[in-house]
């Protein structure tokens, strides 16, 4: 279940909203290292001190003009602005309702996207749930890519390369990603499980 098209802009979309998440934070953190008020940041940078408390609190989406001026009046380059801070911890929350859903042709299984959208080229995990006779087939992912399929609840097959295997909880299914596969609840309860899809052909580009 590699993300392609539609279903990767919806990964890319989170990340964005992400990055602007965290944009606000090094604004704010920049500024006060600056020890410049909101006042006196809008005097410097020509920017209106609502549009930097609504940056700060990550309420609008800055135009490039606007992130000039305020990497000009911190002293910094648009590269700093836009970069996390080296020596911060990093802490990102995103909410179940945030969480991109992807949903199988059958609309039985559904995909919670918690990966990262910066590794969506060649790494991508998911908290995967199917209802009984729950089927989501996928066409090959490029060459060398596996998939992890960790059951949490239930069981669940996977049909790879002519083989079919059943896994119940706390098993793990690893198979190859690069031919035509399927995940499959063939029980009676909802099954949900961590999958882990390792797009090697695209991390060795």
């Amino acid at each position: 279940m590699g993300v392609e098209g539609r279903d990767k802009q919806k990964v890319l979309e989170a990340g964005a909203k992400a990055l602007a998440g965290q944009l606000g934070k090094t604004v704010n953190r920049l500024r006060k290292a600056s020890n410049l008020s909101l006042s006196e940041l809008s005097e410097q940078s020509g920017v209106a001190k609502s549009i930097i408390s609504q940056v700060e609190r990550n309420e609008t989406n800055p135009t490039l003009v606007t992130l000039w001026r305020l990497a000009q009046a911190l002293d910094v380059s648009i590269e700093q602005v836009l970069r996390e801070d080296d020596d911060s911890a990093f802490l990102e929350k995103i909410s179940r309702n945030d969480t991109p859903l992807l949903v199988s042709d059958d609309g039985r299984c559904r995909l919670g996207i918690t990966g990262w959208s910066k590794t969506i080229d060649w790494l991508q995990w998911y908290d995967f749930s199917a209802e009984p006779g729950g089927v989501l087939a996928s066409d090959a992912h490029p060459r060398g890519a596996m998939e992890s399929l960790t059951v949490l609840e239930g069981e669940l097959q996977v049909e790879a390369g002519g083989e079919t295997e059943t896994a119940a909880v706390g098993d793990t299914l690893r198979y190859r990603a690069d031919r035509p596969h399927l995940i499959r609840n063939a029980g009676t309860i909802l099954a949900r499980a961590q999958m882990i899809c390792i797009l090697r052909a695209a991390a060795m580009e």
